[in-house]
Order: structure tokens, then sequence, then C-alpha cells
């Protein structure tokens, strides 16, 4: 059984949170948002390892797009605050966080090679309306 099928929830809010920055930034472009995809994916490795989670490192748009993706992943693994949480939603795993990740990256670079440079942007757009 795949990503998608064991986490399609998952994935959306990821993606959610990634249109939501794209919505208010029309000028972004697939390549910040993989970086930040990669940013939180080496933070999760790490701290699943025991490891510390270096901070953030990253600046500009892909910061924000790490950011609302963070949260979102924050959200999943149970660690939001009460208000965020919704209580029926059983929390995810580090791995499973990861695995999804690992997902969007492989989507982004998919998409990019073929649409261009907001081509995973643009795909991804046609499944969410965030106003």
């Amino acid at each position: 059984m795949g990503v998608e099928d064991q986490h399609l929830d998952v994935l959306q809010n990821i993606e959610f949170a990634i249109m939501q920055v794209y919505e208010a930034n029309p000028d972004l472009i697939d390549t910040e948002v993989l970086k930040a995809i990669e940013t939180l994916t080496r933070m999760y490795s790490a701290e699943s390892q025991g490891k510390s989670g270096s901070a953030l490192t990253i600046r500009g748009i892909s910061a924000e797009v790490a950011a609302q993706v963070k949260e979102a992943c924050e959200i999943r693994l149970g660690r939001a605050t009460a208000s965020d949480l919704d209580e029926s939603i059983e929390p995810k795993t580090l791995t499973d966080i990861i695995d999804c990740l690992k997902r969007i990256q492989s989507s982004i670079k998919f998409w990019t090679q073929k649409g261009g440079r907001q081509g995973y942007l643009n795909f991804v757009q046609n499944f969410f309306q965030t106003q």
C-alpha cells in the first residue's frame, strides 16, 4: 500500500499549507517549495534518529512555506496547542510524516520536470480552492 493510500489526509494537509503560501505569493516557484520540504524532511529525520533537528536554515519564501507545512505536520503529530487539535484525529508518527514529505518531494520533482517552474504548484492548485 502506497503513501497516498495510507496517508492521503496528511498529504492533503501538507499541500493545503503549500497552496496557502502560493495563493498569497503567486510568484512562488517549485524549487522554493522543494527547498522547504527537503529542510523539513531532514529536520524530522534527525529527530526520528534521536538527533537534535537543526533549526530551519532557509530564508525568504522557502522559510514561509516551511513554517506553514511544519505547522500542519505538528498538528498531525499531535503536538499543536489544544485549540489547534481535533481530538478525533489520531496522531501520526514521525515516520508517517517523513514518508509524506518524501512523497511530496517526489511529486514536486516530477511535476516541475513535466510543467516547468510552477508545474507542481499549478498541478496541485487544480485540487484546492483555498478561499
